[in-house]
């Protein structure tokens, strides 16, 4: 008996049903739209470097107090024996930066910057994303009323959105944070701050994504699945949140990743100016108002902090570029 041609271990060999062939299940395997995302996403590496900066800087945030408990001095204490007492600034190359002081300590009281630049993240952040929830909700809820109803609703909605465009934002928050008490909403001092801030950023910031999802509600009310719940007899209300509201996520999610970055440079504007939050409170745009006394005898007070507001926006702005593109049904990466 003659030994076969060839091994026919592998055509005998029982296949099961359940699994089939690898190779088929692979080209006929769908793909979802968040997965279609994601893999545009993370063909993006400056997208993916930008996300990953922003949960470092949220992580920061969370974490002040642990991380400056191991690295740093308590923000608020003072080191004057690093103080030169003539000149008022650190003792020491490049503002004091040392072992114990890994960036060094402000001209004059001696307080240590790394602490306040951790702190002054929580500021910074908290403004910026509340600020940006407060909008997103306004400006969802409103848009998509005037899209959908369309009429006088419409009208009015958009006049006012009109209005508050042309509204002079930063001047109306230093003038009312001006007048506004220091004890309000069971808060006190920077409390109460951070917490005019946030309204009124939000306030100011809605009528930005309310065009936006108007625009997509006009549109999309008219798509054949919408005129097909319209004759099955669905609501309103089914129609609105069923059948728009998710349809509507991803231009709201660029958008509130865009809007993120311009909120925390007004906060640090208004702190800047001395109408945001309260020293000793740590904050950003604080620390660059105090260093332009002493930008000539130490730049890197100023340096430091401008640094971290830098890469902050830029890390926002870089994420949300990356979303919008992986999000955009027309682009081809």
């Amino acid at each position: 008996m003659t030994a076969p041609l060839h091994d026919t271990s592998a055509e005998t060999a029982p296949v099961d049903p359940a699994l089939g062939d690898g190779s088929t299940d692979k080209a006929i395997e769908g793909r979802s739209l968040g997965r279609i995302a994601w893999n545009r996403l993370k063909r993006d590496k400056l997208a993916l470097t930008g996300g990953i900066v922003v949960l470092v800087l949220i992580a920061v945030a969370v974490f002040a107090p642990l991380i400056v408990g191991l690295l740093g001095h308590p923000p608020d204490q003072h080191h004057e024996d690093k103080i030169d007492p003539l000149f008022q600034t650190p003792i020491g190359a490049l503002g004091g930066i040392s072992g114990e002081h890994l960036l060094g300590i402000e001209p004059s009281t001696g307080r240590d910057i790394f602490s306040r630049i951790v702190y002054g993240a929580r500021v910074s952040l908290l403004v910026g994303f509340l600020s940006a929830m407060v909008a997103v909700v306004v400006g969802t809820v409103l848009g998509a009323l005037a899209g959908y109803f369309g009429g006088w609703l419409d009208a009015a909605i958009s006049r006012v959105m009109d209005m508050l465009l042309a509204f002079p934002q930063l001047l109306f928050i230093i003038s009312l944070i001006s007048v506004v008490p220091n004890q309000m909403f069971g808060l006190t001092g920077t409390g109460v701050r951070l917490t005019v801030m946030i309204l009124v950023i939000g306030f100011f910031g809605w009528p930005y994504i309310g065009r936006i999802v108007r625009g997509q509600t006009l549109s999309l009310r008219e798509r054949e699945y919408v005129e097909a719940a319209r004759s099955l007899g669905a609501g309103r209300r089914y129609i609105l949140f069923k059948e728009l509201l998710p349809n509507l996520i991803a231009p709201i999610t660029v958008y509130t990743t865009l809007m993120i970055p311009t909120n925390i440079l007004t906060e640090a504007a208004l702190s800047f100016l001395g109408v945001g939050v309260k020293p000793p409170t740590a904050s950003w745009g604080q620390m660059l108002s105090q260093a332009v006394r002493y930008y000539e005898a130490d730049p890197m007070f100023m340096v430091v902090p401008g640094v971290a507001i830098f890469i902050t926006v830029l890390s926002f702005n870089l994420f949300g570029d990356g979303v919008r593109d992986a999000l955009d049904p027309k682009g081809t990466r």
